[in-house]
């Protein structure tokens, strides 16, 4: 895993600063661990994906009571290590987690009830992460309700789409060109990243590590374009930009892995297409469908918010962890 110090790094007069319109009263956060998803459905009920108490979280709508809707354990229909979270409209949502190191993704209903699920060959691997925050492999997943999305490079494609039996049913986007062919571990951990699926149709795919980059496919998979992502608050982080990784032993005599800074956190894509990248930084960038650069923003509630998950529970109404803020992200 990597740790990885944050830089102070003050807001420029054009950033737009945007403070917290709401989110869940301190009483009900103050009960979870670490939340690490936060996201509502179409009953009204939040979910809450708390990564170190290996639970999910149901809060009713009137934001009064909190309960657990699924468990910690290794047997089916519990959790145990879990890397990711992401729930459907209609209310039933996906946990990936590893116990004993074997990757797993698990389907429930919105009351908790196992649908269904399936493992990953082989041990996980965590390509990039903050802290004991996965953020690639599994822990880049995505669920459209009909299948999940993840970046699994290792197969020689950006974006996998699994059906919900764990079927394969399509590779999307060739791996960058890096420099690093030559050490395939360092070559897939700067082609790591988060695969999103666009509203309407498409995906976009944005590279975590490395020079920050993301792509635009349509719903067939053909690239429709490439953007670097830049700006001023990345400039000293483009400049530090190593050339050579330090590696980490690998664990039970297995391979050593090099140890990769990621540059982007996490990333949404709103109801109307654009893309919300947020940084290892505190500030966010905000892309049109048309890949330019629109916003940037910071996000305040009791200090400033460095986003680890982000969420369009409709139209201008962003949830964002640490905290289950609430933001309204409509431009004044």
């Amino acid at each position: 895993m990597l740790m990885l110090a944050m830089a102070s790094i003050p807001a420029s007069p054009r950033v737009e600063v945007i403070a917290s319109s709401g989110g869940l009263p301190p009483e009900i956060v103050g009960t979870y661990r670490e939340p690490g998803g936060f996201q509502k459905v179409k009953s009204g009920q939040y979910l809450v994906f708390d990564r170190r108490s290996h639970a999910v979280f149901g809060v009713d709508a009137n934001e009064t009571t909190t309960w657990k809707v699924v468990d910690i354990g290794e047997e089916p229909g519990r959790v145990l290590d879990p890397m990711a979270f992401d729930a459907e409209p209609g209310g039933s949502f996906v946990v990936a987690d590893a116990p004993g190191a074997r990757e797993r993704i698990q389907i429930f209903s919105e009351g908790g009830r196992r649908l269904g699920g399936f493992s990953l060959p082989g041990r996980a691997v965590p390509r990039l992460a903050i802290g004991n925050v996965v953020l690639s492999g599994i822990g880049s997943l995505q669920y459209t309700g009909s299948s999940i999305i993840m970046n699994q490079p290792d197969t020689g494609s950006l974006i996998t789409e699994y059906g919900l039996a764990g079927t394969p049913t399509r590779s999307i986007g060739a791996l960058r060109r890096t420099g690093h062919e030559q050490d395939p571990e360092l070559h897939i951990a700067l082609n790591a990243g988060l695969p999103l699926a666009i509203p309407g149709g498409g995906f976009y795919f944005i590279f975590q590590a490395g020079v920050p980059v993301f792509r635009k496919y349509d719903q067939q998979g053909r690239l429709l374009f490439e953007r670097h992502i830049e700006g001023v608050e990345l400039d000293p982080v483009l400049a530090a930009l190593p050339t050579v990784w330090p590696r980490r032993p690998g664990r039970e005599g297995g391979r050593d892995l090099p140890l990769v800074t990621p540059v982007v956190r996490t990333a949404a894509v709103d109801p109307a297409g654009n893309l919300w990248i947020a940084l290892v930084q505190p500030f966010t960038y905000v892309y049109d469908a048309e890949g330019q650069k629109t916003r940037v923003v910071q996000f305040r509630a009791a200090g400033v918010v460095s986003p680890s998950s982000l969420f369009f529970a409709a139209a201008g109404r962003l949830l964002v962890t640490p905290g289950c803020y609430e933001f309204r992200t409509n431009p004044r």
